[in-house]
């Protein structure tokens, strides 16, 4: 079924994007896989695409696209690569950069943006605490006033960008008694003395997406550094969401329906019992339903990216598409497995590496079970 969300200029930086990422990026995937991490020439070659500073003014050397579809055929150009490049990339100009953007300082931004526009600067965002993920609330971060400026106390974990960024929008209590009411952003700078990186952390999928605990012990930061107002970080949170919810969706998708093309070209390839094994009932049926529920999930997905270009995209249709998404994902690349036979279970083939990588979509920027909850609360029930 044909798309239409693009326009012509959509298309063409789509396509300058997947150019750069099939020649300076895939052919290098394995050795960021053993790494541990995406080098830092990636980040610079993606800085010159303008991938970066979609979000960012042109006067802090970004391109203001002022339209998320451009965000989006971003997203799904990473996301071909991997879930975890979608993943990286994502958290760095779609997620955290917007929160510089709109909420911080003018000395955060002239610190900040020029920077991450550029890929010179590789930017992080610490929600997540050990005793608090969909909970937001729960976070036991402290950040106390001294004189002008803010000392941060606590820890964060599950980060991604952790280990190598730059700059870290974190939340922490500025006033613990009124709980959700009482939370504040900081973009910190992780070169203060204070701020500590721990392990990178050995998920089960997304190895190249460095993703580490973060420490801050009496880190002390300038008034500079607040996002947003004071108290109000965990409502500044609840308004970003929604972006960070359709991205991961957009990013699903793709990544996605990328592993089926490239499965469904094994089965016509393949051979069993002197067929192709694209050609027996079962597999033709499961291939036809899966490519069905892609497409559907794309129009769904579409649908939203044009709603939140508009903004008009709700908290709840976010998580209805973030949600569908994620379980449609995996539903798609573990029949992919399965269609591998033993080869689907090895790391050297993607289809393995692909069914890794997003098993964690049902659980990051909000569990499928949250965003049920979520749903369900607007069914009044």
């Amino acid at each position: 079924m044909e798309r239409t969300i693009y326009s012509e200029d959509h298309l063409q930086f789509g396509s300058a994007v997947r150019d750069y990422l099939q020649k300076q990026v895939l052919p290098h995937a394995e050795q960021y896989i053993d790494d541990k991490l995406i080098a830092r020439d990636v980040w610079r070659g993606l800085g010159e695409q303008g991938v970066l500073g979609l979000e960012i003014p042109e006067s802090y050397g970004g391109g203001e696209a002022d339209d998320y579809r451009f965000n989006a055929i971003a997203q799904e150009e990473l996301a071909k690569v991997s879930m975890a490049f979608a993943s990286s990339v994502g958290i760095d100009f779609d997620i955290t950069t917007p929160y510089i953007v709109r909420l911080g300082t003018d000395e955060a931004k002239q610190q900040w943006l020029p920077a991450i526009a550029a890929g010179e600067a590789v930017a992080a965002i610490g929600m997540t605490e050990p005793s608090a993920g969909s909970d937001l609330a729960g976070i036991k971060s402290t950040a106390v006033r001294s004189g002008d400026d803010w000392i941060l106390n606590g820890s964060k974990t599950f980060i991604t960008n952790g280990y190598t960024c730059d700059v870290a929008v974190i939340a922490a209590k500025t006033n613990p008694e009124a709980k959700a009411r009482g939370i504040s952003l900081f973009a910190v700078d992780c070169s203060l003395p204070g701020f500590e990186r721990g392990r990178k952390l050995d998920k089960v999928g997304q190895p190249e997406a460095d993703t580490a605990e973060l420490f801050y012990s009496d880190l002390r930061v300038p008034a500079s550094a607040l996002i947003g107002e004071v108290d109000r970080g965990f409502y500044h949170m609840m308004e970003k969401l929604p972006q960070e919810r359709i991205g991961s969706a957009v990013g699903n998708v793709a990544h996605a329906k990328q592993i089926l093309a490239e499965t469904i070209e094994y089965a016509r390839e393949r051979k069993a019992f002197g067929a192709s094994i694209g050609s027996f009932q079962h597999n033709k049926f499961l291939l036809a339903d899966l490519v069905t529920q892609i497409e559907m999930a794309q129009a769904y997905v579409d649908q939203a990216v044009l709603a939140h270009a508009e903004g008009t995209l709700t908290a709840v249709d976010a998580a209805k598409v973030k949600y569908i998404s994620a379980e449609i994902q995996n539903k798609v690349l573990d029949s992919c497995v399965q269609l591998h036979g033993g080869y689907g279970y090895m790391r050297e083939y993607r289809a393995a590496r692909a069914w890794m990588d997003a098993r964690v979509t049902r659980i990051w920027a909000g569990s499928s079970e949250i965003m049920k909850e979520i749903i369900g609360r607007d069914l009044a029930l």
